[in-house]
């Protein structure tokens, strides 16, 4: 009897001592988030990304995968803002997992973090998809990024104490990082100030308040509205007054109606990731700005991506 009860004390002891080493388990809805999370959680996490830069994120189903992930998670991190209005709420009620359900410590909404930008003075649906809380897109900023950085690290020192210490150090050791990598981004780019540009979608408002560049027109007539041919001939008779060089999409976006505009112009477009995973080399946060700055000047050059 003895020897049971001390087979069965070393059981608890060792079950115990697996769950306070377990790894948080996070549910990251977009992939910037995800690789913000690997950076501050290291081994400490086990990040899942829901949707990739090939997809468009307001369109996403949550399918049986996504549920069984959303069961599993300790802590959810999403953009928020309404970005995944679309498919969140569904999701979060079939999960069913109060830890992470919006509202709960578990539920990280990194817009929360930064000033928004395009906060609508009207909300009517015949404006096309307009998101009443501001332009959710945050991501396209490396300085947005690093203020959803040291909000999430409050985040995971609130939800895991035991490990504090190794989220401080390591969002110490990011800041230094991305401090030093925006001051770089920023000499690249200086000759991006001022330049103007066509958006295919509008998605990159606060891209463009950090390098100083100008929308002139939209291809989309509306947020989220495929355009007609009687739009695009209006950003043709636009771009008479007001020249662009630079037709900016993501690589999720479908390109015909940039290929449309080039055909009638001498535009050079900028196929930008948008989203770490959306072109070669862009598998971390340094890699996604990176990228997004060589895609730009190369455009600004004229050499099309």
């Amino acid at each position: 009897m003895k020897r049971i009860i001390t087979t069965l004390v070393c059981l608890v002891a060792a079950l115990a001592s697996n769950n306070a080493s377990a790894a948080l388990r996070v549910f990251a809805c977009e992939a910037e988030w995800g690789a913000l999370a690997r950076e501050l959680g290291g081994d400490d996490l086990q990040v899942y990304v829901a949707t990739s830069a090939l997809q468009d994120v307001h369109q996403i189903q949550p399918r049986p995968s996504l549920i069984a992930q959303w069961r599993q998670a300790d802590l959810a991190i999403c953009t928020g803002a309404d970005l995944e209005i679309g498919w969140l709420p569904a999701l979060a009620s079939k999960g069913a997992n109060p830890k992470i359900a919006p509202g709960a410590p578990g539920f990280f909404e990194a817009s929360r973090a930064v000033s928004m930008l395009e906060v609508p003075t009207r909300l009517d649906r015949a404006d096309g998809d307009v998101h009443p809380f501001g332009n959710p897109h945050i991501q396209t900023d490396p300085r947005n990024i690093a203020r959803v950085a040291a909000a999430l690290t409050a985040r995971l020192v609130e939800l895991d104490v035991a490990r504090a210490p190794a989220y401080r150090a390591r969002h110490a050791a990011f800041e230094q990082k991305w401090t030093a990598a925006i001051a770089g981004w920023e000499a690249r780019a200086a000759p991006l100030a001022g330049v103007a540009v066509i958006s295919a979608h509008q998605s990159w408002a606060y891209l463009y308040a950090w390098l100083g560049l100008r929308e002139v027109a939209a291809l989309e007539s509306r947020p989220g509205i495929p355009p007609s041919g009687a739009h695009l001939a209006q950003v043709l008779a636009t771009l008479d007054k007001q020249p662009a060089k630079i037709v900016v999409y993501a690589a999720y976006q479908d390109r015909r109606p940039v290929a449309w505009m080039q055909q009638r112009t001498n535009i050079a477009s900028a196929q930008l990731p948008f989203s770490p995973g959306g072109a070669d080399g862009t598998d971390d946060l340094v890699g996604l700005f990176d990228v997004t700055i060589t895609r730009l000047l190369d455009a600004l050059a004229g050499k099309s991506s």
